[in-house]
């Protein structure tokens, strides 16, 4: 064979890892063995799984059908209203006074008492009525009580109570006789009841069919669901009910399944332990579901298995004396591989193995050793390459900002010089000084979004001087997201577009929005104008112009020249890309005469300790 001439350096004896591998294959006839006890006792199982299983589909259709004959006889008192002809005649007549009096006392009163004195639950009915004519009779139980602790009675409203409710806002289209719903609402899940809903109309014209009222009957889970006995299925066993989305609404049986999964949560059986057989509740569309634990059909087959089991282990405990060290030898040497390959997939290429004698592993090791060595070298340098060169980037980004700016405030004060207006003109430096502090931030490019909103504040202060009352900018931030980080100079410049080229007449109104997006993950700034705004060609033309996904410029203008068209969106754009990724950065929708929205995303990144420890008193909140 071609590789049994290949040899190590210094011409030793060399031994394939296939011959040694060939010889650990030997061992494995244990495979045999316990293929012969899984095709018996799989045989065994599945004749006795059959069995039960048809056991268990017989109980859990007499669970189905006796939870269906409760929901039935709480329809059937629900008939008693709906059915009944005389009621329509009375409920109808809006007439105030004694024929009021007369019809709650004689009928309605009677008539509900009966409804509720006729049930072997405990029912909390709830009478709806649109006839506003008639008087509300209920308890006022305090709020977070279940008022069916009472037992059973029942509590006439007006229908406009429920009007607005969405569960009655969905009800189904009535069908005569046939319009029933099932549904926990308002706080049947927390007390653990469900409701009975349905319509009460007047019946004595089928085919034109008028709403005068609405019944709800409420009634426990635990005595809907009182036939749910896991004892009937056996020890170990578990009934559950599930409802929308596989959460748990009812169970019995089993502690450790039931502790495992709270009620209402969704259940997660190992299909490996258990058995699962599944019925449907017509009614209500839940799922009856039976958990029977595979120990409970192995039972019959223990004997079989047992037997099966002493033969296999004898032969194991044979075979294992000479494959445990076979396995020893080959797997501490697969393993010492294994974590070097581990520590070069975390980053760490540090470590290096030695093997002693003459096989596959001594190459192996040794070709690791190097390829460490070798990738080591090579990410240090890419590292510090390309680390130069993001840092270089980003101060030259970075720079390009500040000059343009203070060339637009210097022009200002000058202006303000030249017409004597000293205390503007002091204020103005005070406030060019106050923005050039903040924006220096000790040579950090990466800053809190708290400092980056009170730098803006601090542009602001600057032109509310040159603009006075023609300009109004409202901040409306999310405290939430000021302790986050962000590249500095972000919104600064979108400010100034907008007071630069936004005018529209005599004034211009600035919001400037923070948020959290929970469905991206990310915060997104928008710069919110009520200026003239942009075509949509413009549009395109600005988004044409960044280096990235595209971006825009609160009314960026027509009169910059070609070479400055979209400076400051691209500026910015890049720099956020450039830090954050191309996930990340700045897009633009404009509509001529009513503004333009800058809208800037960049991802969560939290604050470093020291960042912390000195704004550890941030706060910001919606201001104006």
């Amino acid at each position: 064979m071609r590789r049994a001439a290949m040899r190590p350096p210094g011409g030793k004896l060399f031994l394939p890892f296939g011959v040694k591998l060939f010889i650990s294959y030997l061992v494995l006839i244990i495979v045999p063995i316990f293929m012969f006890g899984y095709i018996a006792n799989t045989i065994l199982v599945n004749s006795y799984r059959e069995q039960m299983n048809t056991n268990l589909t017989g109980t859990l259709k007499q669970i189905r059908d006796n939870i269906a004959y409760k929901m039935e006889d709480t329809q059937r008192l629900s008939d008693l209203l709906y059915f009944d002809e005389s009621m329509p005649l009375e409920l109808m007549r809006y007439e105030e006074g004694w024929v009021s009096y007369q019809t709650t006392k004689k009928l309605l009163i009677p008539k509900f008492r009966q409804v509720t004195d006729s049930s072997n639950l405990r029912i909390w009915m709830s009478i709806y009525l649109k006839n506003e004519t008639l008087p509300e009779i209920y308890n006022a139980d305090p709020p977070g009580t279940d008022p069916l602790t009472r037992g059973n009675h029942w509590d006439l409203y007006h229908l406009n109570r429920i009007q607005n409710k969405p569960w009655y806002a969905d009800f189904p289209p009535e069908e005569y006789g046939k319009t029933v719903v099932w549904r926990q609402v308002e706080d049947d899940g927390v007390f653990g009841r469900i409701s009975l809903l349905r319509r009460l109309v007047d019946t004595r014209d089928p085919m034109k069919l008028e709403t005068i009222g609405f019944i709800r009957i409420s009634v426990y889970l635990s005595e809907i669901f009182r036939s749910v006995d896991a004892g009937k299925i056996g020890s170990g066993s578990m009934l559950s009910i599930s409802g929308e989305g596989g959460r748990r609404m009812y169970a019995s049986g089993e502690s450790n399944l039931l502790l495992a999964s709270e009620p209402g949560s969704k259940m997660e059986i190992d299909p490996g332990r258990y058995t699962m057989l599944e019925e449907t509740l017509p009614e209500l569309g839940w799922n009856l579901a039976a958990y029977v634990p595979n120990s409970v059909v192995e039972q019959d087959t223990r004997k079989v298995n047992l037997l099966t089991l002493i033969i296999c282990l004898l032969s194991v405990g044979l075979i294992s004396i000479v494959a445990y060290g076979v396995s020893r030898f080959f797997s501490r040497r697969v393993s010492k591989v294994v974590s070097v390959l581990q520590r070069f997939q975390q980053g760490d290429f540090h470590k290096r193995i030695h093997y002693r004698g003459n096989d596959e592993f001594t190459i192996i090791a040794g070709s690791l050793n190097k390829l460490g060595e070798q990738t080591e070298h090579l990410i240090q340098e890419v590292y510090v390459t390309n680390l130069k060169k993001k840092e270089a980037e980003l101060e030259t980004l970075q720079a390009q900002i500040n000059p343009h700016f203070l060339y637009n405030t210097l022009s200002s004060i000058s202006r303000l010089a030249k017409f004597g207006q000293v205390d503007k003109q002091h204020q103005m430096v005070m406030n060019l000084a106050k923005f050039y502090r903040l924006s220096l931030n000790e040579g950090q490019t990466v800053i809190s979004i708290y400092h980056e909103i009170e730098q803006a504040q601090a542009y602001i202060d600057i032109q509310q001087v040159k603009y006075g009352e023609r300009m109004e900018v409202h901040f409306d931030i999310d405290p939430q997201i000021v302790k986050f980080m962000t590249v500095k100079l972000i919104l600064q410049p979108f400010i100034e577009n907008a007071l630069q080229h936004a005018w529209r007449g005599d004034r211009i109104y600035i919001r400037v929005v923070g948020r959290m997006d929970a469905g991206t993950g990310s915060i997104v700034f928008q710069i919110i104008d009520d200026g003239s705004g942009m075509t949509r060609e413009r549009v395109e033309e600005l988004s044409g112009s960044g280096s990235g996904s595209g971006a825009g410029a609160g009314a960026a203008g027509s009169g910059i020249s070609q070479q400055r068209k979209g400076y400051g969106i691209r500026n910015v754009n890049d720099r956020i890309k450039l830090y954050f990724g191309s996930d990340y950065g700045v897009s633009l929708y404009s509509r001529p005469g009513i503004g333009t929205c800058v809208t800037i995303r960049i991802p969560v990144q939290p604050r470093s300790r020291g960042e912390q420890r000195q704004n550890g008193h941030d706060h910001i909140g919606r201001t104006g």
